[in-house]
This record gives C-alpha cells, structure tokens and sequence, in this order.
C-alpha cells in the first residue's frame, strides 16, 4: 500500500512534454498506487473553467479514468490554480481539500498543504494572497468575460516576475520558525508540500521530516510514501 504526492506539475498548452510527462505518469506510476495527492499548480494558470484550452478536457479525462479504477484523487489549490471550485474540481474527478489537510498513515501524523503560506519572509506575496482569496473578490473577477479575466492575469503574473527580480532566495524559501510552528500545532510529525521548486527531504527538531516536491520541468518530481519509508524520487517521463 502507497500513497503518492505530486505538486508544481504547471500543466499549459505551450509545454506538450509537461502534458505528456503526466499522463504517462498516471497511466504508469499512479494507477498502481491506492491514492493520488496533487499539493497545488496542476494547473499553470486557470481562470474559469470556461477556458476553452483543449489541454482541460484532456486531463479531466485522464483523471476520471484513474477513479475508474477504484484510486481517488485529492487536490489541493495552488497560488496559480487557487479558482478551482469544489464543483469544477469534481468535474475533473479530484476531491477538493482545505487548503492543509492531516492524513494518519501507518501511525503517522502527516501535513499536507501546497506551501506558499510557509514563505511569511515574503511580506506584500501574503498580503497579496489575502487580498485574492476573498470570496467576493473571487465571484467578481470570474463574473468577467474570458478575455477581461486573461487579460488582468497577464498583467498580475507580468507584475508578479518583475517583482521576483528584486526579491532574495530567502523570500521564495519557507520561514523554519513558521513551518516547526505549524508542525508543533498541529502534532504532526511528517509535513509535504511543494511550491519553492526546491526538491529535498529536511530532517528537523523533534525527530520530525519535512519532504519538498520538486517543479515538472524535464522531469517529474514524487513523493511515496508506503508502510516503511517516505520516498522523494524524479522520473524521466518516459522511462
């Protein structure tokens, strides 16, 4: 028995090998597994499910084939796919999670979340996600038409890798004192999440793990975790 966690796939109509790198992924790798966790950006950018970008039904298929056979898939949002609404992420045969989810695996306590509200070094990005996770602002802004929606979040994402010129490592980076507090909170001793593109496996205070998933690019980047191990590996996507 195994679970698998992914994150940071950034899936997009410009990257055919990202496309073909996950679905080669899920019909080899993740139907063998007894569940699927996607930590946030499966998705590089989603602005409605109204997009009419062919890749969404691809992939909307793909994963309800995986249900098919018996293996749920969780999601959790992203800061690029934060829009998707319990009834879209259904449509995609996905089960929507709270934005931190604690899962008991194997007389563990395990966290789960994408990881972008460990990085509190990085002031106005969180005053930032606030400000954009307001349910008001939300409905207003998917009340647009497509072509406005696009539009604005070219320029949001045009400002957003300006502002990354400026910023430091220790910005994009999660704050430890933030993390072993969450940890400690929450009594949990095992914490996943994805978001920096810096895969690794940190070995904390307390005997407790911290596991990073690494951004798809030229690979794909996994965490299993099984009955005696908690495994961080890369795959070629066609290996």
């Amino acid at each position: 028995m195994s679970i698998l966690f992914i994150s940071d796939v950034h899936l997009c109509h410009q990257k055919h090998s990202i496309t073909a790198g996950f679905l080669y992924f899920l019909r080899t790798r993740a139907i063998h597994a007894s569940a699927l966790y996607i930590l946030g950006d499966l998705f590089d950018i989603w602005i409605g499910d109204d997009d009419p970008n062919p890749l969404n039904n691809i992939i909307s298929s793909a994963l309800k084939e995986l249900r098919q056979y018996g293996i749920p898939c969780y999601f959790i949002h992203g800061n690029h796919d934060f829009l998707i609404d319990k009834h879209h992420a259904a449509a995609y045969g996905m089960i929507l999670l709270p934005s931190q989810r604690i899962l008991q695996f194997n007389g563990h306590r395990i966290i789960i979340l994408h990881g972008d509200t460990l990085c509190t070094n990085d002031i106005s990005y969180q005053n930032f996600r606030r400000k954009i996770h307001q349910r008001w602002l939300q409905k207003l802004f998917l009340d647009l038409p497509f072509c406005i929606r696009k539009k604005i979040t070219g320029m949001i994402r045009a400002k957003s890798i300006n502002g990354h010129s400026i910023k430091t490592t220790k910005n994009f980076d999660v704050n430890l004192q933030t993390v072993m507090s969450l940890m400690m909170h929450t009594n949990t001793s095992v914490m996943i999440h994805g978001h920096t593109h810096q895969p690794a496996i940190h070995y904390l205070p307390g005997n407790r793990l911290r596991v990073v998933l690494g951004a798809w690019n030229q690979q794909g980047s996994v965490i299993e975790v099984n009955e005696k191990n908690v495994t961080l590996f890369d795959f070629t996507f066609f290996d």
